[in-house]
């Protein structure tokens, strides 16, 4: 096959290497009849991937990176029944058994059983099971009748494949964080974060039916492409009080929905990093009784934490405003499986374009590095990498 990946190599640092070729295997050797080896045809950069590059995560440097992954079956195990050589499918970034009792209520993102250390499992990232990541030529998915999302049409799908790589993670976990927030039709809502997940978010509360979709941050750039697709930007740089800022645009400093698409790294007006920030501005500025979907990841330990209590992922939180408000917080990673089926209609149907909307770019593998480093320093992008050369034809 001759495959090759994304490596992280320490703190700050990417490659593109020479890796091994996926077996129908698992990470403990043994072998797995349920699995496929895919082709990857799209595999894209997700802002989680560069807080391990930075260094803010226990990664060890030899991981292969990358969890959202679309490709082609071209080899499957005795046991797989649904699918067929040549198939176009979704990989959601959830490794999933479908058997455990997580799995069989709908929360793949915590499964039981595909990861020794703790419930869920992911593609190429930290303590999510030893499952090697797709930012690469070829991948191994394992447990492939549950976890896959075939396309119905091959040409069709190559044609949307921009918007459908967005199927892996970023679109459904901006959809969940709409929905758990609870955004419906006429709902005022407010997105900190104007990154890709963020974007993901309010085009999903925008489709949802919110009457008013605001997104915050500090960078120009991604500010300037939110207003171009749609959303009322908040300009953080002009000011510590968020709520007053809200009230210009609708008149309350109140929203209906908040959504947390920044995570840890949050910062606050002063430069400095402050991992509590967002979740305390979520809690002030949602009326009471409201929502609060909170996609933005959080750690269990960070290594670049600001204090000993982050790096272990205690956070000053006032929890005591959002009791207070009668608030509902909700949290971890995405079941992408609850959502990818009918986003993947959407798309098809052309009622969401999202890869205009998060401004996908379309690069090679081998140019993964620059790739990298354009979006650490806050490019209004989202990168997908394209290792067969096949989106461009």
């Amino acid at each position: 096959m001759s495959n090759r990946g994304v490596v992280y190599t320490g703190p700050g640092k990417v490659e593109v290497q020479n890796i091994a070729d996926p077996v129908l295997a698992g990470p403990d050797g043994r072998k797995l009849e349920h699995a496929v080896i895919l082709k990857v045809v799209s595999t894209n950069i997700c802002g989680s991937d560069q807080q391990m590059v930075r260094g803010r995560t226990t990664a060890e440097p030899g991981l292969v990176l990358g969890h959202e992954i679309t490709g082609e079956v071209i080899e499957k195990g005795a046991d797989v029944e649904m699918l067929s050589i040549g198939d176009i499918v979704s990989v959601p970034f959830n490794v999933a058994c479908g058997r455990c009792r997580c799995c069989r209520e709908g929360d793949t993102g915590v499964c039981l059983t595909v990861n020794p250390a703790r419930a869920g499992g992911a593609y190429g990232y930290v303590d999510m099971g030893g499952w090697i990541g797709g930012q690469a030529r070829y991948v191994m998915v394992p447990y492939a009748d549950f976890n896959l999302l075939r396309f119905p049409d091959r040409d069709r799908a190559m044609s949307k494949i921009r918007d459908l790589t967005m199927l892996s993670d970023i679109l459904p976990t901006g959809f969940h964080g709409a929905w758990k927030a609870g955004v419906s039709v006429g709902s005022i809502v407010y997105v900190a974060g104007a990154g890709p997940v963020g974007l993901a978010a309010a085009a999903s509360a925008r489709i949802l039916g919110a009457a008013v979709v605001m997104i915050g941050d500090f960078n120009a750039e991604r500010l300037d492409h939110a207003r171009r697709v749609g959303f009322e930007p908040v300009d953080l740089t002009r000011g510590d009080d968020l709520p007053e800022m809200i009230a210009q645009i609708t008149g309350s400093p109140e929203v209906d929905a908040a959504i947390d698409a920044v995570g840890f790294e949050a910062r606050g007006h002063s430069g400095g990093e402050q991992p509590a920030i967002v979740l305390n501005q979520m809690m002030q500025i949602t009326r009471a009784a409201g929502n609060i979907g909170i996609p933005g990841l959080y750690v269990t330990e960070d290594p670049g934490a600001v204090d000993d209590a982050a790096r272990h992922g205690s956070l000053s939180m006032r929890f005591g405003l959002g009791w207070a408000k009668a608030q509902s917080l909700h949290t971890g990673q995405t079941p992408v499986l609850k959502y990818n089926r009918q986003l993947m209609q959407a798309i098809l149907h052309d009622r969401l374009p999202i890869a205009d909307i998060v401004n996908a770019q379309v690069i090679s593998l081998e140019d993964a590095v620059q790739g990298y480093e354009s979006f650490d320093r806050g490019a209004a992008k989202k990168f997908v990498l394209d290792p067969h050369g096949m989106l461009a034809a």
